[in-house]
């Protein structure tokens, strides 16, 4: 009965120290993850500082280009080995067809 009770203490302060844990670092994170306040007023796309454009262009075509040849080259190497599965498996078929004859 004694450690039924521990237990059961136990269990209430970990809820407790989660809660508190929980009810003190969520607002710090919930303030961290706002986004910044937005220019007064429209500005346009021609006039922003340089640090906020990204030549972002170039490298997501790199990455495509790097995505597109991997995935072709996998798929070269995929009909090479059905091609020679295929002809394994005609040359299979013509050693049982000869030996069948006999």
């Amino acid at each position: 009965m004694r450690i039924c009770r521990v237990h059961r203490t136990l269990r209430t302060v970990m809820a407790i120290a989660t809660l508190m844990t929980v009810l003190t670092v969520a607002p710090a994170i919930t303030r961290a993850q706002q986004p910044p306040e937005p220019p007064a007023g429209f500005v346009p796309a021609d006039n922003l500082p340089a640090r906020e454009q990204l030549p972002a262009a170039p490298l997501v075509i790199g990455a495509y280009a790097v995505a597109w040849v991997l995935v072709f080259g996998y798929l070269w190497s995929i009909w090479q080995r059905l091609g020679k599965v295929e002809r394994e498996l005609a040359e299979v078929a013509r050693r049982v067809e000869a030996g069948g004859r006999r």
